[in-house]
């Protein structure tokens, strides 16, 4: 694991459990090209290849993914990533067990993580503990969250309120 500059990194957007929906995560990915958003977190269950071809194809800047229990043929997916965003020391997991130890360990500004479908933050000493929700719409209202580093501001986003 390390840790990886972006040029600007000052608002990004964390989005998880994709489950092979593309048509919410186009209209994610379209909504953040068209807000000049370059940096996307993906917190697993992204399910297949072809949804990460086309997601990286569509969006104008970098997608740093995690692979999830629903990524079983998605080997070339880091199960944890670290990432530096506008300062910030960030890193995201599938698996919120896994996040909320990483959160105890005071390495982070912010843990990001899926797994439960369900929006959720939390502090842990000076930690933000977050997950984006889902996009696939299966248990909750399709969702994802943005986050400014600036402001420290984290705003959840309900599709169809977008």
């Amino acid at each position: 694991m390390h840790f990886a500059q972006t040029s600007n990194g000052v608002k990004f957007a964390i989005v998880s459990d994709t489950h092979d929906n593309t048509t919410n995560f186009n209209k994610v990915i379209d909504f953040l090209n068209a807000e000049k958003i370059d940096t996307i977190v993906h917190c697993g269950d992204i399910t297949n290849q072809e949804t990460i071809d086309e997601a990286t194809k569509k969006f104008k800047g970098t997608i740093a993914f995690v692979r999830g229990n629903g990524d079983f043929d998605l080997d070339n997916v880091p199960d944890t990533i670290e990432l530096d965003l506008g300062g910030k020391r960030v890193t995201a997991v599938h698996y919120p067990d896994l996040a909320k130890k990483l959160a105890e360990s005071g390495k982070y500004d912010l843990v990001f993580y899926g797994h439960t479908h369900r929006p959720w933050e939390e502090r842990i000493g000076p930690c933000r503990l977050v997950n984006p929700g889902e996009l696939a719409g299966q248990r909750y209202k399709p969702c994802f969250a943005l986050y400014d580093t600036d402001t420290d501001k984290l705003e959840l986003k309900i599709l169809e309120k977008m």
